[in-house]
């Protein structure tokens, strides 16, 4: 067949174009490398080079709901390798043990831990200079993550809040158990493949490496806590889907005017709460502040009239549209009502069809990570780039004139060698800061090819869906006598689908990536232009954004109604396509009434079935 050839390009368009170049070439660790309490980059800046690991001076004060990942309120510096063994130097070091531990020692850069004294050790270890104490540590993507139940108990009075003192080093032994698990649960939140696609995708909208672990880390956290609930309220849903699919063949008519009525109710009822907030804040009025923090920025927006106010007026004109709707087009909801009707008996008849979408959603969720995850692997590929950083406040730093200004290209390797301080040493201050990777032109090319492969995946998989339910449907309609319907008809039709179709489907999904794909490029130079706020360029980029929605749009339309006639009569795409658009063409107001009569008909269902499961959860 000739659309097989379009498997095939689907097939090396995934596996070569750009899946390699982003695995071989990009580095994802270059992102997330840890950062000590100055805010460098461990293995990556000046005199940073060989020390790629970060060590928590009090990890006790990690056992917070915060993770050491995320920033524990205690010095953090970058170390060559992770502690071997647990030392406690407040009781261990002493002069005679000095020069033995004095290895093992974690202190901050300003402290000479090679010439440094005994009482000088114990100076800096009270000034928080120098780590009291270190554990046995294992590192989790560079962070050096100690195991407590290597220490053993010295009391079992100690509080359950405060399973390790790092004064005496007493840790209870029916909390070591639950802070073990505590500090690597959490240490290991972003060493999973959840923890990487989270992180992946956070730091698709910010550069800040601290938010990015903050985010990432609280993302996985959340999904891991709620999964269950997340999957209770999916069979939940499920379960009250097919009770209301069974009540559809029934009494299909009371339970569609039901469901359209306990929409406006529920809209009423949303309008009362906005009036009721509005009146609030009109006679209470909270004065603003200003804050990053995403919660509470939506509580200010939430604490002005103004808002409670546009949500009324908008949710008052919903409410109208829709009633101007269901009136005039009431005769339609009733023909929609036997469409309905129709698909309940399909659906009963062939129950698996009610939990297959489940698989295409997941299989959209697979892509849509990974797609983000080479995202960043492209993103990551290049050349560290360096700056220089406190170069102006450091007075005692000598660079020979070479590095004058802040942000001035550097090499670490040479900037720790050609800038020293008064004392001979490394610069206190000034220091060669990594700055970002400077991205070859191929990263343009490798992007718009991982889009298209995106984007194409993601309405190939559409597709597919679509096909096997047109091809499982058919099959029911054509059978005079339902009972002697196959029991594997859904099975049957996916089948015929892979068999068959994949092909077509792949040339149909390609049409619709490459829209999508322009549309995205326009959204981008739109961003690009809105810099320059030209009227001009705003207007065609309006008309070019506005053209290819629409053709995006009618494109679906007919590729949804050429995969049926091409499950129906196995025919080509473009014939198939030529076929439904003629069908189609026939009594065209009609069908896009009927098909837009029937959606929101369904959605009003579906809106109420979700508002069921969220009151029951």
């Amino acid at each position: 067949m000739y659309f097989e050839n379009f498997i095939k390009l689907f097939l090396v368009d995934h596996n070569n174009n750009y899946i390699f170049p982003g695995i071989t070439r990009g580095n994802i660790e270059n992102l997330l490398a840890p950062i000590d309490s100055k805010g460098r980059r461990c293995g990556l800046d000046s005199g940073l080079e060989d020390k790629k690991y970060l060590v928590f001076f009090d990890i006790s004060k990690c056992l917070s709901p915060d993770s050491p990942i995320v920033g524990c309120s205690t010095p953090q510096v970058c170390v060559s390798k992770c502690p071997e063994r647990f030392i406690r130097f407040g009781t261990e070091l002493t002069p005679a043990t000095m020069e033995q531990l004095r290895s093992s020692m974690v202190c901050t850069d300003d402290v000479n831990v090679r010439d440094m004294t005994y009482n000088q050790a114990m100076q800096y270890i009270k000034e928080n200079k120098c780590a009291p104490y270190v554990l046995q540590s294992q590192p989790v993507i560079s962070r050096c993550i100690g195991d407590l139940s290597t220490i053993q108990c010295k009391g079992a009075t100690t509080p359950s809040s405060k399973a390790f003192d790092s004064e005496s080093g007493s840790v209870c032994v029916r909390n070591t158990e639950e802070a073990r698990k505590s500090l690597l649960n959490r240490a290991t939140i972003l060493d999973t493949y959840l923890g990487w696609i989270s992180a992946s995708w956070v730091t698709t909208f910010t550069r800040n490496e601290r938010e990015t672990h903050v985010l990432s880390a609280q993302i996985v956290q959340d999904l891991e806590q709620s999964r269950w609930y997340l999957a209770g309220a999916l069979v939940f849903v499920v379960i009250i889907c097919f009770i209301y699919i069974l009540l559809l063949r029934w009494v299909v008519v009371p339970v569609v005017w039901v469901s359209i009525a306990g929409l406006f109710g529920l809209l009423g009822f949303s309008l009362y709460l906005c009036y009721k907030n509005y009146e609030y804040y009109r006679d209470n009025p909270v004065g603003l502040y200003q804050t990053t923090n995403l919660k509470g920025y939506a509580e200010s927006i939430f604490s002005k009239k103004e808002t409670w106010m546009a949500l009324l007026v908008a949710g008052a004109i919903l409410i109208l549209i829709l009633l101007l709707v269901v009136i005039f087009l009431r005769n339609r909801i009733s023909i929609a009502t036997a469409l309905i009707r129709e698909g309940s008996k399909a659906v009963t008849s062939i129950k698996s069809t009610i939990f297959f979408p489940i698989f295409p959603w997941v299989l959209q969720c697979v892509v849509m990570a990974y797609g983000v995850f080479i995202f960043m692997l492209i993103l990551s590929i290049g050349e560290n780039a360096f700056g220089v950083a406190n170069i102006k406040n450091d007075t005692t730093c000598d660079c020979g004139g070479l590095y004058t200004e802040e942000g001035q290209s550097c090499d670490p390797a040479a900037f720790a060698l050609q800038c020293r301080d008064t004392a001979g040493g490394a610069c206190k201050m000034a220091i060669c800061h990594f700055t970002g990777i400077n991205n070859p032109h191929s990263v343009v090319y490798l992007h718009l090819i991982n889009l298209l492969g995106f984007f194409w995946t993601l309405f190939f998989i559409s597709g597919v869906s679509d096909m096997i339910l047109a091809s499982t449907f058919s099959r029911w309609y054509w059978t005079f006598h339902k009972k002697d319907l196959p029991f594997f008809t859904l099975t049957s039709g996916i089948f015929q689908t892979l068999r068959y179709h994949l092909g077509t489907v792949a040339f149909g999904a390609l049409i619709i990536a490459i829209v999508r794909v322009i549309r995205v490029i326009l959204e981008y130079i739109d961003h690009k232009l809105k810099k320059f706020d030209n009227p001009l360029s705003r207007a065609i980029m309006c008309c070019c954004k506005c053209f290819f929605w629409c053709l995006e749009s009618f494109l679906k339309f007919i590729n949804k109604n050429a995969y049926i006639m091409c499950a129906v009569h196995g025919h080509s795409f473009c014939k198939s396509a030529r076929d439904a658009f003629s069908l189609l063409m026939r009594n065209i107001v009609r069908v896009v009434v009927l098909d837009k009569v029937m959606y929101t008909t369904l959605l009003q269902l579906f809106v109420c079935i979700d508002f069921t499961a969220v009151l029951n959860l």
